[in-house]
């Protein structure tokens, strides 16, 4: 029975790969996909468009209605595929060596799988306890869908008792991870001919000074990780991802953007950010762009700001995953999940899911079919917490 339940999976595995539902582009024929199946096991299903209506998430229930049930919660977004090199079609799953290869396989259509999968085994059961299904859209980019996904929950009255996000852990329980805000920052200069730099406003000469500052700070953080932080690295981490601007070699740059990430380790971290960056933009860069023209500027915008997963000294969803899983513990991880925003929700959270964190984002991106069947022998044992 349960080699059929892993055969299963591996096949509803290579249809959610088929769809090519990267964060830029619409995930609605797989959501659709996902609403038939769920919907044909007696799933009372509900999906929740974007403003765009071009993306949606699904929220879908078997057993009665009531508060206390156990959500299983992953998104079915993926990162892009351009400029990277694939041994294979990055949307078709293929196997090698005990491996399944394609875009999203561990981060986490695997987990979205094997929860499908076990559906048709939870629909047959006289359910005491309800199983949401919940999977989000634009995850990669902010967890624009989870915070969607989770303000209607609660705006519904929507109690669960537990969430488990399946992102990839290879299979172990996962208590904490840091908290995640992306901000870009743009700069207004002014234009002009390259011979003369004096005259205009360059934005990327701003941008650029910004960005040193924000390494700078990334080297003062170091300085204040907890004495007692479990994390790896122990310390709250800044990055830069992405600076644009300017048209040509010789145009003073009128325009540009840097965007970058943040994780904390605690609230204090993020208010240190804000403090040091403010003074910097306000004391050093708008005086020295104003004194050029006062109608450049500098504005930024958090693009998202997610919680982090908090360890709680008495986590009911914890302590579930140790038992399914036999671990004796739980750890935390630096990457960041849609758990932090179930838990501000009063919903005791867990993170844990098939595949490695490791092969995420990258070309050829697999997970071994070892990890999906430990994720459907864990999603097995749930049964009995549920009748």
């Amino acid at each position: 029975m349960m080699m059929d339940k892993v055969t299963l999976t591996e096949s509803l595995l290579a249809d959610l790969v088929a769809f090519p539902s990267i964060s830029a582009d619409s995930n609605l024929d797989l959501i659709a996909y996902i609403e038939d199946y769920l919907s044909a096991l007696g799933a009372r299903v509900s999906v929740q468009s974007d403003a765009s209506g071009t993306k949606a998430n699904l929220m879908a229930t078997l057993g009665p209605e009531g508060d206390g049930g156990i959500v299983l919660s992953g998104h079915t977004d993926v990162v892009p595929v351009a400029d990277q090199t694939w041994q294979s079609d990055p949307f078709t799953l293929e196997e090698r060596d005990g491996r399944l290869y394609g875009r999203g396989t561990c981060d986490m259509k695997g987990f979205i799988a094997a929860a499908m999968a076990m559906a048709e085994d939870y629909a047959a059961l006289d359910l005491r306890r309800p199983v949401h299904f919940a999977f989000t859209y634009d995850e990669e980019v902010g967890c624009l869908g989870g915070q969607a996904l989770v303000a209607k929950m609660v705006a519904d009255g929507l109690r669960p008792g537990i969430a488990i996000i399946g992102e990839p852990t290879e299979m172990r329980v996962i208590e904490g991870h840091k908290g995640c805000r992306e901000t870009t920052t743009r700069f207004r200069g002014t234009g002009g001919h390259g011979s003369a730099p004096d005259l205009g406003v360059n934005a990327a000469e701003y941008a650029a000074r910004f960005v040193t500052r924000l390494l700078d700070l990334r080297d003062a953080l170091k300085t204040r990780a907890p004495a007692n932080s479990r994390f790896d690295p122990p310390w709250s981490s800044l990055s830069v991802g992405r600076i644009s601007g300017g048209t040509a070699h010789n145009v003073i740059a009128a325009r540009a953007d840097v965007e970058w990430d943040f994780r904390s380790v605690a609230p204090e971290d993020a208010a240190f950010i804000d403090r040091e960056v403010a003074a910097y933009v306000n004391n050093v860069l708008l005086p020295s762009m104003h004194a050029v023209d006062p109608e450049t500027g500098i504005e930024s915008e958090v693009i998202s700001d997610v919680a982090g997963l908090e360890p709680m000294k008495d986590s009911e969803a914890v302590a579930l995953m140790q038992e399914l899983t036999g671990a004796n513990g739980a750890d935390l991880v630096a990457f960041g999940t849609e758990a932090g925003l179930f838990q501000q929700a009063g919903v005791s959270a867990v993170v844990c899911g098939p595949g490695s964190i490791r092969e995420a984002h990258k070309p050829d991106e697999f997970i071994g079919r070892d990890q999906l069947s430990a994720c459907v022998q864990m999603l097995d044992g749930l049964k009995s917490r549920l009748v």
